[in-house]
C-alpha cells in the first residue's frame, strides 16, 4: 500500500507539501499541486483518515439522527445531507432514534462518542434529554424538519434549525377543497408534540376559518405520523354518523394508511371522498386517481442543514437562526378536479 512518503518521492516534493495539498492547509503552486495529485492517482494512495484525525483532532464526519429513514421524505433528506457533506469533504454516521426520547438521547451520545464534529437531528416530540446533552457537551448541532421552541426564558434560539413551511400550505389544501364545495374536511394529523403536527393543525384551522367553515374536533384525528396509526384514525372518521366528504393526510406514510382504510370500507377517491396529502412522493403520480399533494423541498432541507452546520463550525459564536423553505402545490386529481389535459 502506497504511503505519503511514496507520493512525495514520486512527485519530487516533501512529505509536508503532500500533506498541505491533501489537507488544504497551505497554498501550493498549481504545478506542484498537480504533480502531487498525479502521483496520488498513479500510486493509488488513500489517506489514513483515522491517523489524520488523531493528529488534527478533526474527523471530518457529521452525525445524522433521523427517525423513519425508510420514509421516502426522510430518504430524500438523507440524500441531500449526504451530497452536501461529501461536497465539503465530510462523511456521515447515521442513527435512527425511532422518535423515542430515551433512544434519541442514547444515539446522540453514541454519535458524539464517535467524535463527529457536529450533528444534524430531526428531534423527537420530547427532546428535553437531547437538548440537555447537546448543551452540556457544547455539541454543534442543526435541527431539521421538526423545530424546537425557544428556551423557557423566551431567549433567542440555542440551535440552528431548518424546515419546510407547514402552516400556509395546509391552509391552502383546506381552501382548495372548500372551493370545490366540501363542508366537512377531515384531517389525519401527525404525532402529537412535533412542531410539524402543531403547525399543520394550525394551518388546517386557519383554512377552515378562511373558508367560513366551523371547526369540528371529531374530524381531526391523529395518525401518529405512520401508516398503521393513520389507518386506524381514518377508520375512526369513517364510523362517524356524518363523516367527512374530504380528507387531508399530514404526511406520506399516513396517506398510505388512509388509502388502506378507505379501500377496506369500499370507498373510492375522489368519488366517495376527496383526498389531499402533505408530502409528495415518487409514485404519487402513479396512483389512480393521481394524488394532489404539497411537495416539500426535502433534498434542499438536507443540503441546507449541512451548510448551516458548517457555518456553525466555522463561527461557533454566531447567533442561531431558523430557516423555512417554501413548499409547492402539486395539483392532480384525488381532490376531485378533472384531469388537466395538455393542449394538442
Amino acid at each position: 500500500m502506497a504511503t505519503m512518503a511514496d507520493v512525495a518521492r514520486s512527485a519530487g516534493v516533501s512529505v509536508a507539501t503532500v500533506s498541505h495539498v491533501l489537507n488544504g492547509t497551505r497554498p501550493v503552486l498549481p504545478h506542484t499541486r498537480q504533480a502531487v495529485l498525479d502521483a496520488v492517482e498513479e500510486l493509488g494512495y488513500t489517506p489514513n483518515t483515522l491517523a489524520r484525525s488523531l493528529v488534527t483532532a478533526r474527523t471530518r464526519s457529521i452525525g445524522l439522527a433521523v427517525s423513519a429513514i425508510s420514509n421516502p421524505y426522510f430518504t430524500e433528506i438523507l440524500q441531500g445531507v449526504e451530497a452536501a457533506a461529501l461536497e465539503h469533504g465530510y462523511s456521515l454516521l447515521i442513527a435512527d432514534p425511532h422518535d423515542d426520547p430515551a433512544h434519541e438521547r442514547t444515539v446522540v451520545q453514541l454519535l458524539h462518542e464517535r467524535r463527529v464534529e457536529g450533528m444534524i437531528v430531526a428531534p423527537s416530540p420530547e427532546p428535553g434529554g437531547l437538548l440537555a446533552y447537546l448543551r452540556r457537551h457544547r455539541v454543534p448541532a442543526v435541527f431539521l424538519d421538526r423545530l424546537v421552541g425557544p428556551p423557557a426564558d423566551d431567549g433567542p434560539p440555542l440551535f440552528d434549525q431548518v424546515c419546510a413551511e407547514s402552516t400556509e400550505p395546509t391552509t391552502g389544501l383546506v381552501t382548495h377543497l372548500a372551493g370545490l364545495g366540501h363542508r366537512r374536511i377531515g384531517l389525519v394529523a401527525g404525532l402529537p408534540g412535533l412542531s410539524t403536527t402543531t403547525e399543520r393543525i394550525t394551518g388546517y384551522r386557519l383554512g377552515l376559518a378562511a373558508s367560513g367553515l366551523p371547526f369540528d374536533e371529531r374530524i381531526l384525528v391523529h395518525g401518529d405520523s405512520e401508516a398503521a396509526g393513520a389507518e386506524r384514525a381514518t377508520a375512526q372518521l369513517l364510523r362517524l354518523g356524518s363523516r367527512p366528504t374530504a380528507l387531508i393526510t399530514a404526511n406520506n406514510a399516513m396517506t398510505i394508511g388512509a388509502l388502506r382504510a378507505l379501500q377496506a370500507h369500499g370507498l373510492s377517491v375522489p368519488g366517495d371522498i376527496a383526498l389531499c396529502c402533505f408530502d409528495d412522493f415518487a409514485w404519487a403520480d402513479l396512483f389512480s386517481p393521481r394524488l394532489t399533494a404539497v411537495s416539500q423541498p426535502s433534498r434542499d432541507i438536507g443540503a441546507r442543514a449541512v451548510r448551516m452546520l458548517l457555518d456553525r463550525l466555522a463561527d461557533p459564536g454566531r447567533p442561531a437562526r431558523t430557516e423555512r423553505l417554501p413548499c409547492s402545490f402539486v395539483h392532480r386529481t384525488s381532490c376531485g378536479c378533472p384531469e388537466e389535459r395538455n393542449p394538442s
